[in-house]
């Protein structure tokens, strides 16, 4: 039976929040889908990534974002300006705050946009799963709504799905007529080549210590599904600042650089549901962070963002 397209809803929303509030695990839990890396180091997501959930005549697109932070070098301003940008084109923003914390700056800061663009927002309270004593949230509700007008205030836990649909609901209301965006079966606007190789950091995020993985960026050089449809072949290269940092990456008798593949290979696998042969070299390239060139050949090359 043909779709009624006339009763077609959609609405952009921006993922906003400070570092490790759970926005992207929050995405992909609304998904279904993982789309969004994720670790418990700040800086995980460097990019605004899309995010798209079509259920019947509703369709969300989200877009997660950076946590807000003050920058410390080139990328960070591109990940500020990647915040900034997404907010100023969406029709609504959802800013994701985590149970029985205070306000942060960042914080006070997105609010202040929300009201220089009037911006419709939904309060999403994460990690209720960790507040042994729930009535702490009513204080924090009480203060944040304080602040401004939310559409909404729903607090849920990512991890465990709990107030996702009802999450889901509030958000769907700021849906507006006038058809759907992408095709109904889209999920995400990242690149095969760009979602391996974010892969391949997330297990590097969660098996280095301190400020290597901050240091690296992964670029997947090859990604071909062989003819026999048998196996897909990804070649990929890891980018860190010093030597140092290369031969912890490598590890003694190069046992990290085999158990970060092998763990990304088995998260490919389980997303493309095909065998993946992964190879994975180690190049150092000083300073890249603060190298525009650089940035951009990595793939942070929106202009209109890093000028």
């Amino acid at each position: 039976m043909p779709k009624n397209k006339k009763n077609e809803k959609s609405a952009f929303f921006a993922i906003v929040g400070r570092p490790n509030v759970g926005k992207s695990s929050l995405m992909n839990r609304m998904l279904g889908q993982k789309v969004a890396i994720v670790s418990r180091k700040p800086q995980t997501t460097r990019t605004r990534i899309m995010g798209v959930l079509t259920e019947g005549p509703d369709q969300l697109v989200f877009l997660d974002t950076p946590g807000l932070l003050k920058p410390r070098d080139r990328l960070g301003e591109y990940m500020v300006k990647s915040v900034t940008s997404s907010v100023a084109g969406v029709d609504a923003a959802l800013l994701v705050v985590e149970a029985g914390t205070g306000i942060s700056p960042a914080d006070k800061d997105l609010l202040e946009r929300f009201r220089g663009l009037k911006l419709p927002a939904v309060l999403c309270i994460n990690k209720i799963d960790l507040l042994q004593d729930k009535t702490r949230l009513i204080p924090q509700i009480t203060e944040l709504s304080g602040k401004y007008p939310f559409a909404a205030v729903v607090p849920v836990s990512a991890r465990t799905g709990d107030g996702v649909q009802d999450l889901k609901a509030e958000l769907k209301k700021l849906s507006q007529p006038g058809g759907h965006l992408f095709p109904d079966d889209t999920l995400t606007d990242q690149p095969e080549r760009v979602l391996a190789g974010e892969f391949v950091r997330e297990k590097m995020l969660r098996l280095l210590d301190k400020e290597v993985p901050h240091g690296v960026a992964v670029v997947v050089t090859h990604l071909k599904e062989r003819e026999d449809g048998s196996c897909l072949d990804v070649d990929a290269d890891i980018y860190c600042e010093r030597e140092n940092h290369k031969g912890i990456i490598i590890g003694k008798g190069g046992r990290m650089i085999r158990e970060i593949g092998t763990q990304a290979r088995q998260e490919l696998e389980h997303f493309y549901g095909i065998k993946v042969n992964l190879q994975l070299q180690v190049q150092v390239k000083p300073n890249w962070r603060n190298k525009e060139a650089a940035l951009r050949s990595f793939g942070f090359n929106t202009k209109d963002l890093l000028q």
